[in-house]
């Protein structure tokens, strides 16, 4: 592997991101919350503090999703449709430099994406007065998990990517985002089922597919809940360990592709 290589690819992707005008996605964002903040507090009697804060927080990783999962699932079959990928791959550029360099792009422009949302989330939240006195850690934290989360469904788009079509890549990712955030209560019914091989069956499947829900803590945020420091570093390391299984699964059937 070469970091330069990697670097350069990376740095591409950027580019053509921010040329995509991805980044008027953060202007939706701020006005979603401004709108939501001056009409939420009509309907909520009460609660629109935390209202406005679930939604700001709620619109950030539904936002991010969209970038992760259509933009991710677009860097493979881009290339592969321009044919540009026979450039590439005729330089001396490792098809495993390339998805790393596809991934570290993306997750840059994600990283942008998140932080430019966060400071319109305070920025809104300061101009509504909105009290958060011990919440700012929480909200923040949460912030962090969004972008955990985010990776991995990056690497997953870049996977999927890496042997189906555009189309299919991001129906393949979304189908895995969901499944993600059940994989707890697929565990659960296994044990209520009252049949051993059932509960060995979703044991095995919460095994392989990925519990998103620890990446969670949106819910928690909002009330100034957060999982003790223990649970938050391992949750964070299984987030990241997911995203380096996925992308060397993606390495490993790129790498086979014939072209």
């Amino acid at each position: 592997m070469n970091a330069v290589r990697i670097w350069a690819v990376a740095s591409n992707v950027f580019r053509e991101s921010v040329r995509d005008r991805i980044l008027y996605l953060i202007a939706l964002f701020a006005v979603l919350l401004l709108v939501g903040a001056r009409l939420l507090p009509d309907l909520s009697a009460g609660a629109e503090y935390k209202i406005i804060l679930d939604l700001g927080l709620g619109a950030m990783h539904l936002f991010g999703l969209v970038v992760a999962i259509f933009l991710g699932t677009n860097l493979l079959s881009k290339e592969i449709d321009k044919r540009t990928i026979f450039v590439l791959l005729s330089k001396p550029l490792g098809r495993g430099e390339f998805i790393l360099g596809k991934h570290l792009g993306l997750a840059a422009v994600i990283a942008l994406l998140v932080a430019a949302m966060a400071l319109c989330f305070f920025g809104v939240i300061w101009i509504e007065r909105i009290p958060i006195d011990g919440l700012g850690s929480p909200l923040l934290l949460s912030m962090v998990f969004i972008y955990i989360e985010l990776l991995l469904l990056v690497a997953a788009a870049l996977f999927f990517g890496s042997f189906a079509s555009a189309v299919m890549a991001s129906i393949f990712t979304l189908c895995l985002y969901l499944v993600g955030h059940f994989t707890q209560d697929l565990l659960k019914l296994g044990r209520l089922a009252g049949s051993a091989s059932i509960e060995q069956t979703t044991r095995i499947l919460y095994l392989i597919l990925p519990d998103l829900e620890r990446l969670n803590l949106r819910n928690g945020a909002v009330f100034g809940q957060i999982p003790p420091t223990t649970e938050l570093v391992q949750a964070g390391a299984y987030g990241l360990l997911y995203t380096g299984i996925l992308l060397a699964l993606a390495i490993t059937v790129f790498g086979r592709r014939e072209f």
